[in-house]
């Protein structure tokens, strides 16, 4: 713990920096907690080591610092601050309690606290999908009865559509089955329909 005090809103601060697990400007903080980290209490935290704090453009950019990552480890356990009133009780209630599941399950904060992947769109799906399938498959190309199966949350439309623009890419092709007869009921269900054809096969270069 550090030999200075820290008052509720600079534990907020470190908390919600923690829970985030990225760096974190004064606006994100309010959307994310309700505070904001300046003034005196910006200077005792870059201080004490807790946080750092760069400057970018006019908006101030705080990050947690491994001393503070430590600093709440340690507050997992600690007693209700004084004047915490019913919203810092209930928080230390459930800090405790997430000691409790820490020590059970033998699990580290940063297990639990990751910062949010980026959401791919469909066409970066589709690349991913295909280059899954086809490491997996040893072929350059991948037929679009597997291609669809990795994307079962994805409407056929906004796949076919996807697949099309993608068609326009250097590099990719979507093409039909050259051997019609080996085509079965699943794969004619599959293909997707654009430029007068049915195509049944994916390949990306280098996907």
């Amino acid at each position: 713990m550090p030999a200075q005090p820290l008052n509720l809103t600079e534990r907020a601060v470190l908390l919600a920096l923690l829970a985030e697990a990225r760096p974190l400007t004064n606006a994100e903080l309010r959307t994310s907690a309700g505070v904001k980290l300046d003034g005196a209490s910006r200077i005792k935290l870059n201080d004490l080591k807790l946080v750092t704090t760069e400057k970018v453009g006019r908006a101030f950019v705080h990050e947690l610092t491994d001393d503070g990552a430590a600093w709440c480890q340690e507050e997992l356990g600690a007693e209700r601050p004084d004047r915490a009133g019913p919203g810092g009780g209930a928080l230390y209630a459930l800090l405790n309690g997430l000691q409790r599941y820490l020590q059970r399950t033998g699990q580290q904060l940063s297990d639990l606290f990751r910062p949010t992947e980026p959401e791919l769109d469909l066409e970066a799906r589709i690349r991913v999908a295909y280059s899954s399938l086809s490491a997996k498959s040893g072929s350059t190309w991948v037929g679009l009865v597997a291609l669809r199966a990795e994307l079962p949350d994805d409407a056929r439309g906004d796949v076919d559509a996807a697949l099309q623009e993608l068609s326009r890419q250097p590099g990719v092709h979507v093409q039909a089955e050259a051997n019609q007869q080996a085509l079965t009921e699943a794969d004619r269900e599959a293909a997707v329909r654009f430029g007068g054809s049915s195509r049944h096969l994916l390949k990306i270069e280098n996907g």
